[in-house]
């Protein structure tokens, strides 16, 4: 194996759920020279890439699909802010999350559908009758290993923060 693939499939052990752009960043190297090492470490099933809502992330292939959806949108800022706040709280209803963290409605209901979706929280009727639905997380211990495994990037808190932008602006 070359020595930049060698490069290519170590970012990608040591930082698993990268995205494509951040491979390339990280080990500075061309966008090119990147795709061809990941085209041949995917076939060679040296890495496994998942896509997960327009950012193919690069994981190695002991984790399972379950793993890699949950690292993959942990690797998002507002949806790790709910992921953490759930972690740290009871049940919430969606409108408890919008203002805990001070996020539009419709953006926190954005990422509880890809939670819900990837089976990494579900919704579920409130305790209190005639009350909303609440959320809560599939496997709190899971989940937490699997947010030990990534560390929030600054592109990725940008990103994040953009989309969080946008979303206020078109609220108004």
């Amino acid at each position: 194996m070359s020595d930049t693939r060698s490069r290519v499939r170590n970012c990608i052990y040591e930082n698993p759920g990268i995205h494509f752009n951040a491979v390339s960043r990280k080990l500075d190297i061309a966008t090119g020279q990147t795709q061809y090492h990941l085209r041949k470490l995917d076939r060679a099933q040296k890495v496994t890439k998942e896509g997960v809502y327009g950012r193919t992330h690069y994981f190695p292939p002991t984790f399972s699909a379950w793993e890699r959806g949950v690292i993959a949108l942990l690797r998002r800022e507002t949806a790790r802010e709910i992921v953490l706040l759930l972690l740290r709280a009871e049940p919430l209803p969606p409108a408890a999350i919008a203002d805990r963290l001070g996020l539009a409605r419709s953006t926190v209901e954005w990422h509880l559908s890809r939670l819900v979706e990837y089976e990494i929280a579900e919704k579920s009727p409130a305790e209190q009758p005639g009350s909303e639905l609440v959320i809560e997380l599939t496997d709190n211990e899971e989940i937490y290993r699997l947010l030990r495994e990534i560390e929030p990037r600054l592109v990725d808190r940008l990103v994040d923060r953009f989309s969080r932008l946008a979303d206020e602006l078109l609220d108004e």
